[in-house]
C-alpha cells in the first residue's frame, strides 16, 4: 500500500498526460496490487454473503479516468482508486459497501447513497415506523467507536410530512442512509488489514439488509 500512495501523491502533483503515460509501468503495476487486495476484500465478505460469491474485483473496480466533459476541474485523472461492492458490482442504486483508497482521503463506507426522492421516502417511513429496530441495527458501541454518525448530506428542517419536533428527527433530517470509517496510512501496516476491513464492514451488514428489504418491499 506504501506503493500505491506514493503513486498516488505524485500523480496528485502531476497530473497531466504526458506524466501519466511516462509512469503508466508504475500504474498498471500499483493497480494490479490494488486489483489483487480487492479480489481479497470481496472473498472475505463474501464468506459471509453468497450474494458476492461470484464477483470480481473487475465488476467492482473504477476506471482511474476523469469525466471531464461537464467539470471546471480539467485533470484527467482520479488521484484515488476505488471500489463498489454489491452484488451487481459497482453499478448499483441500494445499500452497499464502498472503499476508496487516496492521496487525500482513505475510508471504508456502507449505506444508501443519493436514493431518488420515492424511495428516500419509502425508506423514511420504514426507519420511522420500525426505528427501535433501525437503531438497534445502527448505534451499536461498535459501529460507533468505527462508523460515528452519519455521512452525507442533511436538511436543514423536518422533511415535508413531519413536525420538526419529531423525537426522530436526527434520522427524519437524513438525505442518504450511509456511514463511513475513516483510515489512516498505519492501518495497512497490520498484516490482516483485508479481513478487518472487512470485518468492519459486515457491521453494517444488517443495515443495509433494513434498508434494501424497504427499498424492495
Amino acid at each position: 500500500m506504501k506503493r500505491v500512495y506514493d503513486f498516488l501523491e505524485r500523480l496528485a502533483a502531476n497530473n497531466n498526460r504526458e506524466w501519466f503515460a511516462v509512469n503508466r509501468a508504475e500504474y498498471d503495476n500499483v493497480r494490479g496490487y490494488w486489483l489483487d487486495k480487492v479480489q481479497e476484500f470481496i472473498n472475505k465478505l463474501a464468506i459471509n454473503d453468497s450474494s458476492l460469491r461470484s464477483l470480481s474485483a473487475a465488476d467492482c473496480t473504477y476506471r482511474i479516468y476523469r469525466d471531464t466533459r461537464f467539470s471546471n476541474d480539467k485533470t484527467p485523472y482520479k488521484t484515488y482508486f476505488s471500489a463498489l461492492i454489491s452484488p451487481t458490482g459497482r453499478h448499483c442504486d441500494r445499500a452497499c459497501h464502498y472503499f476508496h483508497v487516496g492521496a487525500d482521503e482513505t475510508a471504508l463506507y456502507s449505506g444508501l447513497w443519493c436514493p431518488e426522492p420515492k424511495v428516500l421516502k419509502k425508506v423514511r417511513k420504514a426507519i420511522i415506523d420500525n426505528v427501535e429496530e433501525f437503531r438497534s441495527l445502527t448505534e451499536t458501541p461498535e459501529i460507533e467507536k468505527y462508523f460515528p454518525g452519519w455521512y452525507g448530506r442533511q436538511l436543514k428542517t423536518a422533511p415535508k410530512g413531519y413536525d420538526r419536533n419529531h423525537p426522530d428527527i436526527d434520522l427524519l433530517r437524513l438525505t442518504e442512509y450511509g456511514k463511513m470509517c475513516s483510515l489512516d496510512r498505519s492501518f495497512f501496516e497490520r498484516p490482516d488489514w483485508v479481513a478487518e476491513a472487512a470485518r468492519r464492514l459486515e457491521l453494517l451488514k444488517p443495515m443495509d439488509e433494513f434498508l434494501n428489504y424497504s427499498i424492495d418491499e
